[in-house]
């Protein structure tokens, strides 16, 4: 097969329940969503497809609209293409639309923002179709003054004491700064759910569930919102707070 009969590149935005998987990135002996939709796209196709996507989410995080691509010779219409990867894929999987789209397009390297939603129910008691997709904190948090620090992230910042680790495949970020678009914590009485959302340019690894370990902190009286700024410039992981549990974490979008 000639190299440019893969000129057909397809956009593919995915929903995804993370909770059984290793994350998004292929794992030699582990369940991944880029695994499980390579491996759909190979029965379907009769041949080896790389999926690209925006970016990778961690182990146990969810996606509404994660958006990947992949090059391929078959002319399949999309609208088949669709309906016969959700046929393949498993339930926790879901293909919400593929579209051809110009050669050039490029799910990661041309994504201008993504936004995440992070949701913390604080109930004595978690409801079973809930649990898996937020975090149960049952005690109070003062959601005031979490929404206070919340909006002290927005603009361009380095942010070295909110970044994890790369991966072990990864080399080390040249640089942590990064704009903030909006960083907002909401809060719901009638689900007594707190509903933390940021939109930015990137992400660093963990970056958004070390922003909301460190806003519950600020929550449970241990931090300020005035000490954001402070975490920021000293630029020291351990002066921020933990990292939140991955369930409560889902991409909502990628814009273009």
């Amino acid at each position: 097969m000639k190299n440019n009969e893969l000129s057909r590149k397809i956009r593919l935005v995915l929903a995804y329940d993370g909770t059984d998987f290793h994350g998004w990135q292929r794992q030699a002996d582990k369940p991944t969503i880029q695994a499980c939709l390579e491996d759909a796209l190979r029965k379907l196709t009769g041949s080896a497809v790389q999926v690209s996507g925006s970016g990778r989410t961690d182990a146990g995080v969810h996606a509404l609209g994660q958006v990947a691509h992949i090059a391929i010779a078959s002319p399949i219409p999309c609208p088949n293409l669709f309906k016969a990867l959700n046929d393949l894929l498993p339930p926790a999987v879901r293909v919400k639309c593929a579209e051809d789209v110009d050669p050039s397009f490029h799910a990661r390297y041309g994504a201008r923002s993504k936004t995440y939603r992070y949701r913390i129910v604080t109930t004595p008691v978690c409801s079973p179709l809930l649990v898996r997709f937020v975090y149960h904190h049952p005690y109070s948090l003062d959601h005031a003054k979490m929404a206070q620090a919340a909006r002290r992230l927005e603009g361009e910042n380095d942010f070295t004491s909110f970044a994890g680790a790369p991966e072990p495949d990864e080399e080390e970020a040249k640089s942590h700064v990064r704009t903030i678009i909006r960083s907002r914590l909401l809060w719901r009485p009638r689900s007594s759910m707190l509903v933390y959302e940021v939109t930015g340019t990137g992400f660093l690894r963990y970056m958004v569930r070390n922003i909301v370990g460190t806003l519950i902190e600020v929550g449970r009286g241990r931090l300020v919102p005035q000490d954001i700024p402070r975490i920021l410039a000293a630029r020291d992981r351990a002066k921020a707070g933990p990292t939140a549990p991955p369930q409560g974490l889902c991409l909502m979008r990628v814009e273009y």
